[in-house]
């Protein structure tokens, strides 16, 4: 799956928490998530819409199911695990590869959403259906994404 990206629209090998919510709020097609930590890890919580591929299996998961040239946003249990697993793709091919600053912790904060056993949010927030609130949200929360480039 070796396509050529026509987009050529900046991207970044580093992606704070704010620029990725931001990214699945627009509902932006073509980016994966991946959490590199353990099974038993991501059981417990995750970005919700995130692919578990432990480090053991990633580069013949990568290899077989994405194309090397799609947006892939990665975390491990550190920054330094994120780090070291996005270079492994990098270095099979993979173009788009950022590593998450900070991981689920960083997205926990912002209010990202999240699954597993661990979280508690059965329901949508009440303002979850709401346009005008959430393209409010949006526009603060770019505003401080773009504060911190």
């Amino acid at each position: 799956m070796k396509d050529q990206k026509l987009d050529s629209k900046e991207f970044s090998n580093h992606a704070t928490a704010h620029e990725l919510k931001s990214r699945l709020n627009n509902g932006e097609p073509a980016l994966t998530i991946i959490d590199a930590r353990d099974s038993e890890t991501y059981r417990h919580g995750r970005i919700q819409g995130a692919i578990n591929v432990p480090v053991e299996n990633l580069l013949k998961t990568a290899e077989s199911s994405l194309e090397y040239n799609r947006d892939i946003y990665i975390y491990g249990a550190s920054d330094a695990e994120s780090a070291e697993v996005a270079n492994m793709l990098r270095q099979a091919g993979f173009t788009r590869v950022a590593e998450l600053q900070g991981g689920v912790e960083a997205f926990k904060e912002i209010g990202g959403s999240l699954d597993g056993i661990d979280t508690n949010e059965n329901a949508p927030a009440p303002d979850n259906y709401n346009v005008v609130d959430r393209m409010k949200q949006f526009a603060q929360e770019k505003k401080i994404e773009n504060s911190m480039k």
